[in-house]
This record gives structure tokens, sequence and C-alpha cells, in this order.
């Protein structure tokens, strides 16, 4: 059976009030997204920056991951088993996950970009007994390898020479069998961990399942303009993050379309059109961060022979200079944000052929999720126009996480019971508000994530890691608006007695220890020495005082 997510109604209304999620009895992720389209079709073009090109079909997709189910099979992992995955955009990626999600087990979707202590927190507490890595992070999983008690395996992808202690991707299936027998599965079973950022404390896991890519189909359709089929897709993100691969990457392939990936180390916003021309790319996810920077291409309609149609963004709220810029400069393509969490992703987005965007709004609730502004206390609606939490009815929704891994009362706090007797709503820990026409704003974040060049940033982590540095005393950190990157992170240090902050290099050190110790994106760009902090009469620092001091 053909089964696809689908739009086909004539208004943004009749699709609010008909359309259900209805899955097939034994869906599993990889089935959907490899198996009912043409086996010849291609599905992936892989590009890389030395000039290689590299086609693979469906078919070839399918029978890989098959190939890599059998040896992840052979080294021990069953139903449940979390297998890592710290690859960029590589065939290695998607192929560990689908693999993966035929045998039962959950895979994990880790950063290349992460250092030491972000990877080694993210591979203990999940218990992984498999970790594929990019060749780029074998350096980083040895030095951590010993605090990762269940890492039995690691898999180098493009990794030279002979490994002594990982084994080659390649060489890992290339005598499998082409076949295999998928796992016993449907739209609830656990699948996928992917961690938050870390703001309130150290990440979190979050446990979703095999119905939360199709999950996102719905508002894959809305924003991408419910034009699908036919096209091209391609996005810089990074595929370990859930913008990436459920914003684009498994929704065009539950709907058979090809994808481009291409493995770039930093965003070039030449590149980027360069990439676009040659593939007669049609929709694309670009994190606003992204979009600034294409922005700076003088005439791009007139360098480049573009196929682009649609543009899908997230993260932070679109300006009216981005429209202007879309409409103006690459003649009239569309462009739609989009919101949602790694604990319930795409909730809300725009569809210009159903109602005309907001600038600044976020958009309205797509169909199959019930959003609400809520009072978070008591589980009541408020009424339009009121600030509240930003809220998601639980229940057969699902993008919704089930869990939070190992962490019950966390996912308890997550949730409130609903004061109209339905099902529990999911509390997105965001403000906004709902405006008469249905629009959704959004106000602020509740446990102040940083939202830098399109990541979610914890202030938390990265504030434990400056506490690392010997002559730090007290550290806070926040993200400060900046015009390019949407916000920066700000840390105000208050270095231990007799140390003055501005001398000896601190100010280096401590972004170097960052850099080093977690990812790139999260080091502070900006540093203020201070004799003290701000604190509540508990001790705990209040980082808003901190942010409105940095923007007056």
């Amino acid at each position: 059976m053909v089964w696809y997510i689908s739009l086909d109604y004539d208004t943004y209304e009749q699709a609010r009030e008909e359309f259900v999620w209805d899955f097939p009895n034994d869906y599993n992720i990889a089935r959907d997204i490899l198996q009912k389209h043409d086996r010849d079709r291609p599905a992936l073009y892989q590009a890389y920056p030395d000039g290689r090109r590299e086609t693979y079909t469906f078919q070839k997709l399918d029978e890989l991951s098959n190939q890599v189910a059998h040896a992840l099979e052979e080294r021990g992992v069953e139903s449940g088993d979390r297998v890592a995955v710290v690859v960029s955009q590589k065939p290695a990626n998607p192929l560990t996950h689908l693999a993966c999600w035929k045998l039962g087990a959950i895979s994990l979707p880790l950063s290349v970009l992460f250092g030491p202590d972000a990877l080694q927190y993210r591979l203990a507490d999940s218990e992984s007994c498999v970790a594929v890595v990019d060749e780029s992070m074998l350096d980083t999983v040895r030095e951590i390898q010993d605090e990762c008690p269940d890492l039995e395996h690691v898999v180098a992808v493009d990794a030279a020479g002979p490994l002594e202690d990982a084994e080659p991707f390649d060489a890992l299936y290339e005598e499998q069998p082409k076949t295999v027998e998928i796992a016993d599965t449907d739209e609830k079973t656990p699948a996928i961990i992917m961690y938050t950022s870390g703001s309130t404390g150290p990440p979190k896991g979050v446990l979703q399942t095999h119905g939360l890519w199709a999950g996102h189909c719905a508002a894959f359709c809305m924003y991408f303009e419910r034009d699908v089929f036919d096209s091209v897709y391609w996005t810089p993100a990074d595929w370990a993050w859930i913008g990436a691969l459920g914003d684009l990457l498994f929704p065009a392939w539950h709907y058979g379309q090809p994808v481009v990936s291409y493995p770039m180390e930093g965003f070039d916003a030449e590149t980027a059109f360069k990439l676009c021309e040659e593939f007669n790319v049609t929709n694309t996810f670009l994190p606003p961060t992204a979009i600034r920077m294409m922005m700076n291409i003088g005439n791009p309609t007139e360098k480049y022979d573009l196929s682009l149609e649609a543009i899908c963004t997230g993260g932070e709220p679109l300006t009216p200079e981005i429209l202007d810029w879309a409409a103006e400069q690459l003649e009239g393509v569309v462009v739609n944000e989009l919101y949602g969490q790694t604990e319930a992703n795409l909730l809300v987005t725009n569809c210009q052929e159903w109602f005309p965007v907001q600038a600044g709004s976020m958009g309205k609730p797509v169909p199959g999720h019930e959003v609400a502004i809520i009072n978070s206390e008591t589980g009541e609606r408020l009424p339009d126009g009121e600030i509240g939490m930003i809220a998601v009815r639980r229940g057969d929704d699902p993008v919704i996480f089930q869990e939070y891994w190992n962490q019950p009362e966390k996912s308890e706090a997550a949730r409130v019971d609903a004061a109209d007797g339905g099902k529990p709503w999911h509390l997105t820990e965001d403000l906004g508000y709902r405006d008469e026409d249905g629009y959704f704003w959004f106000k602020a974040r509740d446990d102040d994530v940083i939202l830098t060049s399109g990541y979610r940033v914890g202030p938390g982590e990265v504030e434990s890691t400056i506490l690392n540095h010997p002559n730090v005393e007290q550290v806070a950190v926040v993200g400060v608006p900046n015009q390019i990157r949407g916000e920066i992170i700000k840390a105000f240090v208050q270095p231990v007695g007799g140390i003055a902050g501005d001398e000896d290099g601190l100010r280096e050190e401590i972004q170097q220890l960052v850099k080093d110790q977690l990812a790139k994106y999260e080091y502070p760009r900006e540093i203020e020495f201070v004799t003290d902090l701000p604190t509540t009469t508990t001790g705990k620092i209040q980082r808003r005082k901190l942010r409105d001091r940095s923007t007056e």
C-alpha cells in the first residue's frame, strides 16, 4: 500500500476540521520512506567539497541500510538498543538511522561539532552500545571512550589508513546480505533519542517514536505550499538536529523526493547558491542566519540559474526585510516561518496558498496538532491576545515525545491536565499569544535558551564548562541580539579574587575552553568581566537582568 500524509483540501479551515492521523498497523519509518517508491528513483544526490558526486536510488539506500542492519545485529544490537550517529551530511548518516529502525533499535543523532564533554555526556547517558562516527570525531571518541562503559563498538566513516580501535564503515557491511526482515513496530514504537540544549541543567534525552517523521509531513506540505512532489530538497542544517532531519530530509523521502547532501564546514552563501543551481533545488530549509548571509550576495538570479520555489525557516521571528528580499531578489520565492521544539516539532507554520503571512508571526497551527495558549498551572485556555504558555494537546499526536530518557519526574513536569477535561497538554516552556485571526506570536523563551545561527544553546552547559577554568569564580551566560546571527552568546564572568579579567589572556582562554569542550557555535563571542552577579534571594542568577543590561 502506498501511504502518504495528504493535505489535499481546498481551505485551511477544512484541513483543520477533517485531517486525522491514520497510520498503517505495522508502521516502520524505514519501510515508509524507502520501500513504497519507484526503486530506481534518485533519493540522495551526494556532493563533496572536492568535486565528487554520487547518486543513491531508493533501492540502493534500502539495500545498503539492510546490510548495515545485519552488521549492527552481528555486533549485538537488538530491539531497543541505542546506536549513536555522529556523522555530517554523508550517506552513512541516514543509512545508520535506517538500519537501526529496521532492527527496532533506537538511533541517536549527534553533532560532529561536539567537544569531548558534550559527546561523553550523551553517549553515557543514553548507554549507546555502538557509535558510528565521522573520521573527524575519532580522536574525541578515543578521549572519552573509557567514560562510556556501554560503548562496545566504534565505527569510523571515511577514516584513512588502518584502524586499531575502530572499524571502517564500508568494511562493516560490504559482505552482508542485501535483504533483512524488518522488526515488528508501529507508530508508537521508540525509534529516536534527540538531546535538548540543556538550558536548565544537563541536556535531556527526548525519546521519540516511529511516527515522528511522518508527523512532520502535514507541516512540510504547508510550508512548501502543498507542492511537495516533483521537487528537489536541500538544507545546510546539521543532520544531527530535528530541524534538518524532520523539517526536510525524512519528510522529503516520505514523498519519494530527492535530497541534496553536502558536508559544508561552515556556511558559505556562494556555495549555497551554487548547490541550488547545480541540482535544481526547488525547496529548502534555511536557518535565519543562512538567509541573512545569502542576502549579502547581490543579484543572485542574474548570477545563478535558480529553480527555487519555497524556503522554510525557523528559530526566530521572520523580519519584513527577509520577505522583501525573497520577493524582490529571488523573484517571488515564498518564505514560510515554522515553529516547534525537540519535544514537539512543527506545530505552527504558514501556507500562503491558504492564508497571508504576517511578518513576525509563527503562523497558524498545523492540521493534526491542537495548539493553544494556556495557563501552565491550571491548564486553562487563555483569551486571544493574552500571553501564556504555548502548549499542544497530547494523545495520538505523533510529534509529541514519549518521555525524557531516564528522567520520569521531568517528563511529568512537561505536562499539565487540561481544564476542559480533555487530553493533557504538553508544555513547550515558550511564551506567546494567539491573535483574533488565529495567528500565533512568540514572545519569550521561558527556559532562557539562546538561539544563535539557528542553533539552540542552553546557557547551563556553557556555564558549567566556563566554571572549569581555575580563574573563574562565577559566570552567567545569556543571548544578546545580533543582526546576522539572531543572537550571540555573551558571558558575564566573575573572576577569582585578585585576578584581573581583562589581563593575561583570560578572555581568549575561556573562549577556547568552550570551543574545545562543547561545540564551536557555543563559545561566548562577548565576555564581560564583573565583580558580582545579580541573584535572587535563593542564590539563583538573574539572567533576565543581565540580558536587559546588555540591550540598554
